[in-house]
C-alpha cells in the first residue's frame, strides 16, 4: 500500500482522538518533560527503536529532561498514516 499525504480535514479529525499531539508547521507536534535527563534520554531510545523498527524516523530535540518530536513523511511531503502510527506508538511508550 502506497502511503499518500493526508488532507487537512483527515488531519484535524485524527488529531481529535490522539492526545497530547498538535500541528506545528505542518508537521505533528509534542512536547514531553520528563524527571531528568534519563528519563528523557530513556524514552528517546526506547521511541528509536519503535522508528527503526517502522523505518519512519522523527525529527527530534532533546535537552535536559525535554523531548520535542516532529513527525512528517518526506515522501509525501507532509502528514501521512505513518505519522499518527508513530505518533500513537511513542503515546504507547508513555
Amino acid at each position: 500500500m502506497a502511503l499518500t499525504k493526508l488532507t487537512d480535514t483527515e488531519i484535524e479529525s485524527r488529531l481529535q482522538d490522539l492526545d497530547g499531539w498538535t500541528l506545528d508547521g505542518g508537521k505533528l507536534y509534542r512536547e514531553l518533560r520528563f524527571d531528568d535527563f534519563v528519563g528523557a534520554f530513556g524514552f528517546m531510545a526506547r521511541g528509536a527503536l519503535l522508528a527503526e523498527k517502522m523505518n519512519h524516523h522523527p525529527e527530534w530535540f532533546n535537552v535536559y529532561n525535554q523531548v520535542r518530536i516532529h513527525l512528517a513523511t518526506h515522501d509525501v511531503d507532509g502528514i501521512s498514516e505513518k505519522d499518527f502510527q508513530l505518533a500513537q506508538a511513542f503515546n504507547d511508550l508513555l
